[in-house]
């Protein structure tokens, strides 16, 4: 499965959770964030989808993925990313 397909159904598994995928563009990263009273996942619309999924992926390590269906690949790859970053924390804390 392509990355776009997956950030596409990783965004839609976000709004299924009641929260708002916006795009916009700028000098930051994004990221889940509440704004007023709102719960959204920022995503810069200059960042190819590698990092949209990464986004995606550290925002929804704090949702409740569990209570969403995702495609088995889906699924996959989301655990990957969880994996990669799991491994660079261990490497940054290794270096501190």
């Amino acid at each position: 499965m392509k990355t776009k397909q997956i950030v596409r159904e990783l965004e839609d598994a976000v709004r299924r959770m009641g929260l708002h995928v916006r795009f916009e563009q700028g000098n930051f990263r994004g990221g889940y964030c509440k704004v007023d009273d709102e719960e959204v996942v920022v995503l810069n619309k200059r960042h190819p989808p590698e990092a949209h999924l990464a986004v995606l992926a550290e925002a929804l390590r704090e949702l409740p993925v569990e209570t969403v269906y995702l495609r088995p690949a889906v699924r996959k790859a989301l655990e990957a990313a969880w994996a990669r970053r799991a491994t660079v924390e261990v490497e940054e804390g290794e270096d501190g």
